[in-house]
């Protein structure tokens, strides 16, 4: 663990000890960041301290941050590794823009996500699919929807789109753009469909199957999301 402290206090016994800072989370891994990017840069000049490093590995260096600082985080991130080739790195992370601004700011680096396949996982390589994970999870739900593969996780997955939909385009949830009006009966229903199907007992990763009707329910809910909120079409063939 890592301590803070201001300075040295003395007890009534006359001992010493540190009055010591309280810090967030974010903070004391911003000050573990700030250590490493130091050291890092040390093995790129090639300090004979460090001149045996020939990799580096990252891991989702801005939990806790907001997405101002991730941003900024991955901005400096790039301008440190792009134009070495001393070190090779490996960056993970489940943080979309964070994910995005290296894919910007580094394009040639090679570029992958892990998706579900019918064996566990793998990695797929971006190139062939949208950067912006939301768009490849939306491309997913489309292939399911016309090949009738649906199960009880895509609807989890469909409430997730939808509410970053909801938040970006300023509504205060999901239910405001699933019912557009007052008297929208559909759209309450659907709302409900929405929040029963992915919060029930199912495991996120257990492919269990729905019924014809909510099969049918789930397509007219991702329909009126994509004709709605309109995607680029290219996407979804």
């Amino acid at each position: 663990s890592i301590v803070f402290w201001r300075e040295m206090v003395a007890n009534s016994d006359g001992t010493e000890e540190p009055a010591y800072i309280k810090v967030s989370r974010g903070e004391e891994n911003l000050f573990i960041w700030c250590f490493f990017l130091a050291i890092a840069q040390w093995a790129i000049d090639g300090q004979e301290a460090y001149d045996w490093v020939q990799y580096l590995y990252i891991d989702d260096p801005i939990s806790s941050l907001d997405e101002n600082n991730a941003i900024a985080v991955a901005a400096d991130l790039a301008h440190l590794l792009k134009d070495q080739d001393r070190l090779k790195t490996i960056i993970s992370s489940h943080h979309t823009v964070f994910f995005n601004v290296l894919c910007n700011e580094m394009k040639r680096a090679l570029r992958y996500f892990l998706a579900k396949a019918e064996s566990g996982y793998e990695l797929r390589d971006t190139t062939d699919t949208p950067h912006f994970y939301h768009v490849a999870m939306l491309k997913e739900l489309h292939r399911v929807a016309k090949t009738g593969e649906i199960y009880t996780y895509h609807f989890t997955i469909l409430r997730s789109i939808m509410e970053k939909t909801a938040t970006f385009h300023g509504f205060s949830g999901l239910g405001e753009i699933i019912k557009r009006e007052p008297n929208d009966e559909d759209g309450e229903l659907h709302a409900r469909y929405v929040n029963l199907l992915s919060h029930g007992n199912h495991s996120l990763f257990e492919p269990v199957d729905m019924m014809e009707e909510n099969k049918r329910i789930f397509r007219k809910i991702l329909n009126n999301l994509m004709n709605n909120y309109r995607f680029n079409p290219k996407l979804f063939p």
